[in-house]
């Protein structure tokens, strides 16, 4: 008898389609995103001392259990999975919505999440907390740091720069060299930046001696960081498509109505090539974005390289898009009046956050075996 060879098992193909639930997701998301977060309302808030809206983030968090999409229901939350949350994360984007869904729903729940919580401990209290929407939370590492980078760890008394959403955060998840802390905000002092973006508030924290909770050893932190920046990094591609896909729609809407030489502007051959060839950006980008959300829900090998490339290219894409919204809106896009600025400031501000292109791009390279001689 001959001695059979063993045969690799398949590789999952990843699901790029969106399921049904999925659809009804994004559904009810859109339609409290268009009740409580339209174009003028958020352009009102921005202006505002207070950029981010609580009441939308109590009918978003709480109102819909949104917040606790990533956490095991015997934990308190919904237990359900990245794809999900890279719907919300769509939504958001097509509103940019200034709500603190990235920061405290993905990258600081993913960060307790690695540190394995069971029923009982401080970490597990933290995690329902943070699910039922009543509380927030931010890692104190600057917003520019990516998943590779986690050489970011403060002393007790340190201060970090570029915190997104610390000022509206009721916790801070501290990493030191001692280990990971959950620091009481109140405890804090927390100086506000004014980000270019301004529909997510950066700030500098000090944390000048501030006690905290020990929730993990020195040797889990960095760990835990990664895996919070690397979510935080892959379902940040699925909030710059909701950015690009709602450029390209309000600017082929645009040009569909206004006229020049009685026809409209998006008749004319050289603004249908242009706007063609974003959609064929666009579409790429979505298969990106949900390749990234699929391999993190699905907890494939290939999550680094997946991440790497959504965000190396998702993270033009939004920029390209925002870019010829407000070309081709002409005058009326380059006014504050318009909302087309505050979808370019968040797509700019994305593009460095979480490690930049060109960090994702030698992440790739490596990934993949490509680097040069």
């Amino acid at each position: 008898m001959k001695a059979q060879t063993a045969q690799p098992a398949e590789e999952a193909t990843p699901d790029l389609l969106y399921s049904e639930a999925e659809d009804d997701l994004r559904a009810a998301v859109r339609a409290l995103l268009a009740d409580r977060a339209d174009a003028a309302s958020t352009l009102a808030r921005v202006e505002s001392d207070v950029p981010c809206d609580p009441e939308l983030w109590r009918a978003l968090g709480a109102g819909m259990d949104l917040a606790g999409l990533l956490v095991p229901e015997e934990l308190g939350g919904q237990g359900a999975s990245h794809r999900e949350a890279a719907v919300v994360l769509e939504e958001t984007g097509r509103a940019v919505a200034p709500v603190p869904f990235l920061t405290s729903s993905v990258i600081a729940t993913e960060t307790l999440m690695a540190l394995g919580p069971e029923k009982g401990t401080q970490v597990a209290a933290l995690l329902g907390e943070l699910a039922s929407g009543h509380r927030t939370a931010a890692l104190v590492v600057p917003f520019a740091a990516g998943p590779r980078s986690v050489r970011l760890l403060v002393t007790p008394a340190g201060t970090v720069s570029a915190v997104a959403d610390a000022a509206t955060a009721d916790v801070l998840i501290v990493p030191t060299e001692q280990g990971l802390y959950a620091v009481d905000a109140a405890d804090a002092t927390i100086a506000p930046l004014i980000p270019l973006d301004l529909t997510r508030p950066l700030a500098t924290v000090t944390l000048d001696g501030a006690s905290g909770t020990l929730l993990a050893g020195g040797d889990a932190a960095p760990g835990a960081v990664r895996r919070g920046l690397l979510a935080g990094a892959g379902l940040l591609a699925s909030e710059q498509l909701g950015v690009a896909e709602w450029c390209l729609a309000e600017t082929v809407a645009y040009t569909r109505e206004r006229k020049q030489f009685n026809r409209p502007v998006g008749s004319f051959q050289a603004l249908k090539h242009r706007m063609a060839q974003l959609w064929l950006e666009v579409v790429s980008a979505r298969a990106a974005a949900r390749n990234a959300a699929d391999a993190l829900a699905s907890g494939s090998p290939e999550v680094p390289l997946a991440v790497a490339l959504a965000q190396a290219y998702c993270a033009r894409v939004a920029v390209r898009a925002a870019e010829e919204c407000v070309q081709l809106h002409g005058g009326i896009g380059m006014t504050w009046e318009h909302p087309a600025h505050l979808y370019l400031k968040r797509a700019k501000s994305a593009q460095i956050a979480l490690g930049s292109a060109g960090e994702h791009r030698s992440a790739i390279a490596e990934l993949a075996d490509l680097r040069a001689p």
